[in-house]
């Protein structure tokens, strides 16, 4: 069997050390005769896989004491209305920074839901091509939380910095944060934030799982009306279990949580793999004649690496020619075009320098 090199935006590529555990552990989960995926929730295998990925994450990220940590389902996507239904209970209204189509799409399911909405900056006028700065967020007087997408998958577009929350008045209001393409990347301050959630699919597990964090003053701003499934304080208190979980992509989880801990050393490696990673490849392109990044330096993602070539004739050879040479899910999103390379955690140094290759041979080729 051949593993070619996997630059899907998500679902996307999983360690192979994990997937080679899991395929080891697939059958027959420690001697009990049985699959996970197999397994009963309530089972103490199952509660006890389910701790112990809870605690591997809680130490990667150094999560303080006074956070939940929800494992649930629904996608990213259905978190843009839970976000609102548990945090809107004493009033106000949301503020949303927008800086790509995951942002507006969150925007657009609390307007959907809620009506008013405040948009506190937009990178609308620019392009897209660089995030706001501080001084350019505006919340409302009635701001009951900021949220932001730390890393716009499709655009390419992340953030520098972590935005401050304050009304005009100075007083905090809880930062929510999507990091569905950048949660463990790098270290971070939890502390920062009310809030933050993260689809599995790009650098957690398999798609089917939703890895929520937030903060335990925040567990009882719900509103009265919200779904009893959508709840934050009801999922911790039943331990993610109010229904039948995502048990096997939970299972998957704590192997990745657990191969970067041991495996890669903690966040603070991976953090210098994937600076070296992106760094190579944007060298590439700049440099060249035949590709190029639109978005500002500051701002340029390390996970999602956009790219189009001069002359678009090219994009479906170089595709093809891409997928012969074993370099895998380089198309562009749909609502932008062009190329764009995922370097997620488990895309591996050695599959960002094959395309780098590649992209050169292309070039003298084709440019």
């Amino acid at each position: 069997m051949t593993r070619h090199y996997n630059f899907c935006a998500g679902p996307a590529a999983l360690p192979t050390l994990v997937l080679e555990r899991a395929r080891d552990e697939l059958l027959d989960y420690q001697g009990r005769g049985l699959s996970v995926m197999e397994m009963s929730h309530r089972s103490e295998a199952f509660v006890a896989i389910a701790e112990r990925a809870e605690a591997d994450l809680r130490e990667l990220l150094a999560i303080p004491d006074h956070y939940r940590v929800l494992f649930t389902q629904g996608g990213a996507s259905l978190q843009f209305a839970a976000v609102p239904y548990n945090l809107l209970g004493a009033g106000g209204t949301p503020n949303f920074l927008h800086t790509g189509i995951w942002g507006k799409k969150a925007i657009s399911e609390a307007r959907h839901l809620f009506g008013a909405v405040h948009l506190a900056a937009s990178s609308e006028e620019n392009g897209h091509s660089a995030v706001p700065r501080q001084e350019d967020i505006v919340l409302s007087e009635d701001a009951a939380y900021l949220h932001y997408t730390a890393n716009e998958t499709i655009g390419g577009l992340e953030f520098d910095y972590i935005p401050e929350a304050r009304r005009p008045d100075g007083t905090p209001v809880p930062l929510v944060c999507d990091m569905s393409s950048s949660l463990l990347s790098g270290p971070l301050d939890v502390s920062r934030f009310g809030v933050i959630y993260a689809g599995a699919q790009k650098n957690i597990g398999p798609a089917g799982l939703v890895v929520v964090i937030v903060r335990d003053d925040l567990l009882d701003q719900a509103r009265g009306d919200m779904p009893s499934l959508f709840g934050y304080k009801t999922l911790s208190e039943a331990g993610s279990m109010v229904n039948t979980p995502a048990t096997y992509s939970w299972y998957l989880a704590g192997r990745v949580f657990d191969w970067l801990q041991r495996d890669i050393g903690g966040l603070a490696a991976m953090d210098a793999i994937n600076t070296r990673k992106a760094a190579r490849l944007y060298a590439a392109i700049d440099g060249s004649g035949l590709y190029a990044n639109p978005i500002t330096l500051r701002n340029r993602s390390r996970m999602n690496v956009p790219f189009v070539l001069a002359d678009p004739g090219l994009d479906r050879p170089f595709l093809e020619e891409a997928e012969a040479a074993g370099l895998l899910n380089l198309k562009g999103h749909r609502s932008v075009g062009g190329m764009r390379a995922s370097l997620y955690n488990a895309v591996p140094e050695a599959a960002v320098e094959a395309l780098i290759d590649f992209m050169a041979d292309f070039e003298k080729r084709h440019g």
